[in-house]
């Protein structure tokens, strides 16, 4: 019996429906006798042959471009066989069960062509390519985005992960951290000798060192994670403030319906945008209110609406400059705010902005309204003054909105793709450095707890490249893969 990641798999590579062209893909330890019983003949590595995938009776299912690439030159490590056909899904669902009918025909010696041929699961074929050492975990990981990727930015990113970029970062890490441990390890080894191991070998500046560079890393993954993860933006305030004006605005698209009738968006509307190659997933929701007239559908946006601002990155706080003299208006403003301080995260930015500016008598918030919003005690340019009408006041709201979630801005050109759980890996790669830090330079150095600190050290950043990660991690990135990938 086959284990899981020994048996042989299929899958269709190209996405559903119809097309140009479609692939089926094979991976297993040897594919040589499938062939011969596909087609009647072996085909040469690496190289295109146009032939006919013909059914058990002989007659053609399609024409196809076979390519055979045999291991461990190949994605998987495996040997691989690709099929080239034509596009449509029955075509290509044909070919499959095709593929799978002569994996069970016997053979000159009477046994299965191609024994436990099974349909792939999301992921596998990247996962064997992983498992290969064809790819380590953040390039396998980089499949994915690349196929995900929203803006050119974040394309160009996971093409500099998969080819190596983010991981070379990590191993030269890893290797500093190594040879510092050699070193802690050489002293606990032998004590016996009047050798001071770690002064002489300047460890506390390969520490320093490798501080620096692990702040450099931890800065360039939290705005590689931002290129592949992009920022929530939710669009709050009160009805009629604007909210859908300002999405259509920012999409550069009519998206949402506009409407002077108060509760006129009822549910949520999102779309991605980028500024910058990063990519801005802008949400407009209900308008925010508590009134007598406010029916039972709305009631529900409403609701949806507060759910959204509770999953943001960032929060848009519409303010209506042309109701500034309204006290009934002013009030609920101050009471909305009220709520998104209780509700939101410390970390989570709300920027003020006060739309309208074109059909209002005065240009900028009056201190009184700054004050209820907020806006007192904060920073000059945390409030804007925009028109979502002409577009006045937008360009400093993107590159507000960049500022707020850490975008460091410039060229993309060298950033690599990044993800949450890079990201998290080496802030507890940071913490345990901190540690190990601390115990070196205590008066008399704890060089035991030094070494461990080290060492979790080292076990955090491998897993990032996959060198030490669990069996359950694993399932969880690839399931997210495409089948066929």
């Amino acid at each position: 019996m086959l284990s899981r990641h020994d048996a042989p798999i299929i899958a269709i590579a190209t996405a559903s429906g119809r097309g140009a062209v479609g692939i089926v893909r094979i991976s297993g330890k040897s594919l040589e006798a499938l062939v011969l019983g596909l087609f009647g003949r072996l085909l040469r590595p690496r190289e295109a042959t146009y032939l006919a995938v013909p059914d058990a009776a002989g007659i053609a299912i399609d024409h196809v471009l076979a390519l055979h690439f045999p291991s461990p030159n190949s994605y998987t490590g495996e040997d691989v066989l690709e099929l080239q056909a034509h596009g449509g899904p029955v075509v290509l669902q044909l070919i499959v069960a095709r593929c799978l009918q002569a994996a069970t025909a016997p053979d000159a010696h009477g046994k299965p062509r191609l024994s436990g041929l099974r349909l792939a699961q999301p992921g596998e074929f990247t996962q064997r390519a992983f498992l290969n050492h064809k790819l380590d975990l953040a390039q396998a990981e980089a499949v994915a985005d690349l196929i995900d990727a929203s803006t050119e930015a974040a394309a160009r990113g996971a093409s500099r992960s998969l080819a190596g970029g983010f991981s070379k970062e990590i191993h030269q890490l890893r290797d500093a951290l190594i040879h510092l441990r050699m070193l802690v390890e050489a002293t606990l080894d032998f004590p016996e000798e009047d050798i001071d191991f770690l002064k002489q070998a300047d460890a506390q500046g390969q520490l320093d060192r490798l501080q620096q560079n692990l702040s450099r890393v931890m800065a360039q993954t939290q705005q590689g994670a931002l290129l592949r993860e992009g920022i929530r933006v939710v669009i709050a305030g009160q009805p009629n403030a604007g909210k859908s004006s300002l999405l259509n605005a920012l999409a550069g698209a009519e998206l949402a319906i506009v409407t002077a009738i108060a509760g006129t968006t009822r549910d949520v509307v999102q779309q991605t945008i980028q500024i910058e190659g990063v990519p801005l997933h802008v949400v407009d929701t209900a308008g925010l209110r508590d009134h007598p007239d406010v029916d039972e559908v709305e009631r529900i946006g409403i609701a949806r609406a507060w759910e959204q601002i509770g999953q943001a990155d960032a929060v848009l706080f519409l303010h209506d400059l042309t109701r500034q003299e309204d006290a009934a208006y002013m009030a609920n403003d101050a009471q909305i705010e009220q709520s998104l301080q209780e509700k939101l995260n410390n970390h989570v930015p709300v920027l003020h902005l006060w739309n309208k500016v074109d059909a209002s008598r005065v240009q900028a918030p009056t201190p009184v309204l700054a004050a209820l919003a907020g806006q007192a005690n904060k920073p000059k340019h945390t409030h804007i003054t925009l028109s979502a009408k002409t577009g006045d006041g937008l360009p400093e709201l993107r590159q507000q909105l960049l500022q707020v979630v850490g975008w460091q801005g410039g060229s993309t050109e060298g950033m690599f793709m990044a993800r949450e759980r890079h990201v998290q890996a080496l802030h507890e790669v940071d913490a345990h450095l901190m540690q190990a830090n601390a115990c070196l330079q205590a008066h008399v150095p704890a060089l035991d707890l030094l070494a461990e600190e080290l060492r979790l050290s080292q076990n955090a950043l491998s897993a990032i490249t996959g060198e030490f990660s669990s069996d359950d991690l694993l399932g969880v990135i690839f399931s997210s893969f495409c089948i066929g990938k």
